[in-house]
């Protein structure tokens, strides 16, 4: 089914709008920006890299504020309990009759900020799996699905930083994209002194519709996946993950194997898809191009391709693996 041209038109007005009202608050990152709202409208969830101070938490409020969705906040701590993140139950005795009752917990909001995930221990991490994969929690036998939409903004530091616990492989696959919040450089270092020491203040507009903002934007994500995706594109999907798999003896980069110990999977081909589907529409065009997959290999591969002792000791990123791959495998 080919989405209508009003359609299209009207999702690419609202993505421009939104963004454009977030760079009121958030100085530079535009492609960081850009990268977390297309995750948002492809369905995923996003992990956010930085060191503290860089503006991540402030960057994920104001696009819910423009979103106009339910956002909580969910502070990662080393004596953090899962219960503390999806809920318990408590004894309620209102009307004479003790019984318990389901205490939400943060959880369940449309938009939830995971801060500073790798701070918690690995119990506390794999809480929130379920909910990121499922779109429900189970407590005490009894399951609660979480109203959509439903997306997760977790925000690490990087592994070197003191008191981190490094996310396990089957939670890091669970988000679509991974981005890097790079420092501001001095020009905006300036324009954020000029905003933020001041006692001016910019409040962030709704930019979707503000009636039912919910179902405005799933239906916005169905008209995502109504964008083609021809068979030579597919094929050229299929070849990139096939590459980037160590092991594979058709892999036209050998550093793959060298470096890498494993690669992306179904779930790496399908984020380079979605998120490739979304640049579609914002280009006006409703079938994916080749620029529209390469501009989505980094954030939707990096997380995935993950690096053994070799590539550590000898400083290799896995972005620079992916490059290569990019680099070597043909279009055609």
């Amino acid at each position: 089914m080919i989405p209508p041209e009003e359609r299209v038109q009207e999702f690419r007005r609202l993505f421009f709008a939104i963004e454009e009202e977030v760079s009121r608050v958030i100085v530079g990152q535009r492609d960081v920006v850009r990268k977390i709202l297309i995750a948002f409208f492809a369905g995923g969830h996003v992990l956010i890299e930085g060191v503290p101070g860089l503006g991540k938490t402030l960057m994920v409020k104001s696009i819910s504020q423009a979103l106009g969705l339910s956002f909580k906040r969910i502070q990662f701590t080393p004596d953090l309990m899962p219960s503390d993140i999806i809920g318990t139950q408590v004894l309620a005795d209102g009307t004479g009759d003790r019984h318990f009752e389901f205490k939400k917990g943060p959880v369940f909001a449309n938009i939830v900020l995971a801060d500073e995930v790798n701070r918690a221990t690995p119990k506390t991490q794999s809480a929130i799996l379920e909910a990121m994969e499922e779109r429900q929690v189970t407590v005490f036998g009894e399951t609660y699905a979480l109203e959509p939409p439903f997306f997760v903004l977790a925000t690490q530091n990087p592994i070197e930083i003191e008191g981190t616990y490094p996310l396990p492989e089957a939670q890091l696959d669970r988000f679509l994209f991974k981005l890097i919040v790079s420092p501001p450089t001095a020009v905006e270092l300036a324009e954020i002194l000029a905003r933020t020491t001041t006692d001016t203040q910019y409040q962030i507009r709704q930019i979707l519709p503000a009636e039912h903002p919910q179902s405005f934007a799933e239906a916005m994500k169905v008209l995502v996946r109504q964008v083609l995706l021809a068979p030579p594109l597919s094929a050229y999907v299929a070849r990139l993950i096939a590459a980037a798999t160590p092991g594979n003896p058709d892999s036209p980069v050998p550093e793959v194997t060298q470096y890498l110990r494993y690669g992306p999977g179904p779930r790496g081909a399908q984020a380079l898809t979605l998120g490739a589907k979304v640049n579609a529409l914002l280009d006006n065009r409703v079938n994916v191009s080749f620029a529209d997959l390469v501009d989505v290999a980094l954030p939707a591969l990096r997380h995935r391709c993950l690096l053994n002792f070799q590539a550590e000791a000898e400083g290799v990123t896995a972005d620079h693996i992916i490059e290569l791959v990019l680099k070597a495998v043909p279009k055609k």
